[in-house]
């Protein structure tokens, strides 16, 4: 049920973003000239590829920074397909989920802002086949992101490479 509430809270956070955008290009609009005024001669570029998030992510590692990390985060879920097999590294807070004795899941998370302060988790689910830090650690992930299926449904998860401790921490609740 948290995978579901993640994922939904991501497309939220994506959704208000969306209808600011949307509001910034009504203003663009208005400041446009009005068609008596004068134009400048503008040359047309033709054959310009546009500017996506499959050129952004071509690069060998994809690094979400503190600055902006619930827009990069968003940015891989409403784009995943253009992500996956991608080498994803971002630092957080560890945390383990436990669904009964034998049903655990693993992720590297930040909090966002909500109502009541962390209600937003920013971040993905890891796996991992060495030994997991303790929950609350600060931590560096870095691996693959896959789409990962099981009884709880499909969600996409980093197949890790490197998790390390990190003695410093970052902030743990981010804005943007």
């Amino acid at each position: 049920m948290k995978k579901i509430m993640l994922l939904l809270t991501a497309l939220v956070a994506l959704s208000a973003c969306q209808a600011a955008n949307e509001s910034d290009n009504n203003i663009i609009e208005s400041l446009e000239p009005a068609a008596s005024e004068a134009q400048p001669d503008i040359k047309i570029i033709e054959n310009l590829k546009p500017f996506t998030s499959k050129a952004r992510s071509n690069n060998k590692i994809v690094e979400i920074k503190e600055k902006m990390f619930i827009a990069q985060t968003n940015e891989i879920y409403y784009n995943y397909e253009d992500y996956l097999g991608k080498t994803i590294k971002y630092e957080g807070i560890f945390k383990v989920e436990e669904y009964g004795p034998k049903t655990k899941y693993y992720a590297v998370i930040r909090y966002g802002p909500g109502c009541c302060g962390t209600d937003l988790n920013a971040g993905f689910y890891v796996k991992w086949n060495k030994k997991y830090p303790n929950p609350n650690d600060w931590v560096e992930a870095v691996g693959v992101l896959e789409s990962h299926i099981d009884n709880a449904g499909e969600y996409l998860c980093l197949a890790l490479t490197s998790l390390k401790v990190l003695p410093k921490r970052g902030a743990e609740t981010v804005f943007r």
